[in-house]
């Protein structure tokens, strides 16, 4: 039966935001790195999402069936994990992980050593490992521009790796900001990573990790969401704790955005405050670096009236669901667009939202669910199946109710 989430519309918003979870994608690089450092380094703070939750249970796994369910991550960090420390096991998901590419990183570890079968489709998951007798080579060429979790999980195991290891990136590279945040963190375990942007190439050296102590920070593409409130309400005061203005992660540029969307950031104490601004009519912007945060800024832009001009969208596709049809299905319920121009770009014209209750569905994707959620200081609103949030922020409708809205099952 499909579930329901209903939220009264409410156009002024204030509080403090306690349930905001921690980094997601720090937490899952830093368990595997304490894995690999022997769990000899403790990680605290770690996030309460489902993916990372289930990444704590998972890698230390006896169970020869390793189920993902739909959290690519950690299906991509444990098939580099589990192979080069070779482990057999079986990883498998949910009917759509099944659909999530993953033959890049497999023929990747096969030039390294490592055997692996596909026991159903070719190139997805679910997959075999079989074992890893020795490294047949140093250097691997991989593309830049599909997924940098494919990269990041290489960069993390190939410290162990006797030779080490030289990674080629061809095409534009995507998501550089995960890229030097996996880097970061290895530095703090104990190894240093050489990336050249310019030569596009990533070596790292054979260097045991030596044990570590890390305290996740907040979750900037949580915070997000909060910004996308406070654009929308017509009065606004949020205060976010735990929060790094020096973040190691891309998705902090949503501070940058916003201002033009019109958000002020102010930074004190460790706290976040989120303020109101003058926003502008058009906006341009590369999604490369930040994919998850399309899914905030577009929803906003089209319901306050902003015509966008983006580009670096073409990971969507492959996330839990397909983000671009996603998003134009439901902007289009407030007379929004979102359309690919001859010059790759992607255009979108705004919409208004209605006097009457909307419902947006969420297609099994958590952002989808929050990313429209900002809806509600405009109209009332009707979230389907809104457990999806469990994936990153199972806090989230807690949170909106502690700023003041109210919501009701059904």
């Amino acid at each position: 039966m499909t579930s329901s989430l209903s939220i009264k519309r409410t156009s002024s918003i204030k509080g403090t935001i306690h349930r905001l979870s921690s980094s997601k994608s720090i937490s899952n690089r830093a368990l595997i790195l304490k894995a690999l450092s022997g769990n000899r380094s403790t990680v605290s703070n770690l996030s309460d999402a489902r993916d990372t939750v289930l990444m704590t249970q998972l890698i230390t796994s006896t169970n020869p069936v390793i189920d993902v369910m739909d959290a690519g991550t950690t299906m991509r960090f444990l098939t580099a994990y589990f192979g080069i420390t070779n482990q057999q096991k079986v990883l498998t998901g949910t009917p759509r992980m099944k659909e999530r590419p993953i033959g890049i990183l497999v023929d990747a570890l096969r030039m390294l050593g490592v055997t692996i079968d596909y026991l159903e489709k070719e190139g997805f998951p679910p997959i075999q490992i079989k074992g890893f007798e020795q490294q047949r080579t140093n250097s691997l060429t991989i593309a830049g521009n599909i997924s940098s979790q494919y990269i990041s999980a290489l960069m993390m195991v190939a410290a162990t790796l006797p030779q080490g290891l030289n990674l080629n990136l061809t095409g534009k590279i995507g998501s550089v900001p995960y890229i030097e945040m996996t880097a970061a963190l290895m530095k703090d375990f104990g190894v240093t990573v050489n990336i050249d942007l310019a030569a596009q190439t990533i070596q790292v050296p054979a260097r045991a990790y030596r044990p570590a102590h890390v305290v996740v920070e907040a979750d900037w593409s949580a915070i997000s969401y909060w910004y996308g409130f406070t654009a929308l309400a017509k009065a606004a005061e949020i205060v976010l704790p735990n929060v790094s203005e020096n973040s190691l992660q891309g998705d902090r540029v949503i501070a940058i955005i916003m201002e033009r969307i019109g958000v002020t950031s102010t930074f004190q104490n460790n706290q976040l405050m989120l303020s109101k601004k003058e926003s502008a009519p058009f906006i341009q912007w590369d999604f490369k670096d930040c994919p998850d945060l399309a899914q905030t800024v577009i929803p906003v832009c089209a319901a306050k009236g902003i015509t966008g001009e983006f580009t670096g969208l073409e990971s969507l596709r492959i996330k839990e669901t397909d983000r671009i049809t996603a998003l134009q299905n439901e902007i289009k319920k407030i007379g929004a667009s979102l359309n690919e121009a001859p010059s790759g770009k992607w255009v979108l014209t705004p919409g208004k939202l209605p006097n009457h209750e909307l419902t947006i569905e969420t297609y099994h994707d958590h952002r989808m669910a929050m990313g429209f959620a900002p809806w509600a200081t405009l109209c009332d609103l009707k979230i389907k199946n809104p457990e999806v949030v469990n994936k990153s922020y199972p806090g989230f409708w807690e949170d909106m109710r502690a700023a003041g809205f109210t919501t009701h099952n059904g």
